[in-house]
């Protein structure tokens, strides 16, 4: 998949940002080459006529996530009861890695938003049934955040 970078100095729409650091992620995970690497040679290539616009922010956000996979299949493999992490496609896998990194490490990202996002991510690009897939690991992981914020303990402990 190719998409047309965007380097202006225009603020993206935060889920324009997300989308396109799944696609960047999403490639990765198909390709041996960095988030970096497959910015810069998409980014220089003349209008592929795709719809999708990825900035450096979202670069950015695929490498934040890339970088904290082995932590997030932990909680994958955690609150899916339905698959293992090796068994769960790509596409869902980028997907999920996106959401997770965001309701964690992104302070300003309410856990509800970065679940909503997903789960319009997974009715663009997943099957029917891994969007239900999608939203319920992440549901579990935002129930069991949400008790252990009462608690005082993390959830992905």
């Amino acid at each position: 998949m190719h998409f047309v970078a965007n380097n202006s100095g225009f603020k993206t729409r935060k889920r324009e940002l997300r989308e396109g650091a799944f696609i960047l992620y999403y490639e990765s995970l198909l390709r041996s080459d960095d988030i970096d690497s497959i910015y810069q040679a998409n980014s220089e290539a003349e209008d592929l006529g795709v719809e999708v616009t990825v900035t450096k922010a979202s670069c950015e956000l695929a490498k934040k996530a890339a970088e904290k996979s082995a932590e997030l299949d932990e909680l994958i493999e955690k609150y899916s009861s339905r698959r293992s992490v090796e068994r769960i496609s790509k596409v869902n896998l980028a997907i999920l890695h996106i959401a997770l990194y965001e309701a964690i490490y992104e302070e300003k990202v309410p856990i509800n938003v970065a679940i909503s996002e997903a789960v319009e991510l997974a009715e663009k690009y997943a099957l029917k049934p891994d969007v239900s897939f999608i939203n319920g690991v992440l549901g579990t992981y935002a129930r069991a955040a949400d008790e252990t914020d009462e608690s005082g303990e993390k959830a992905d402990e």
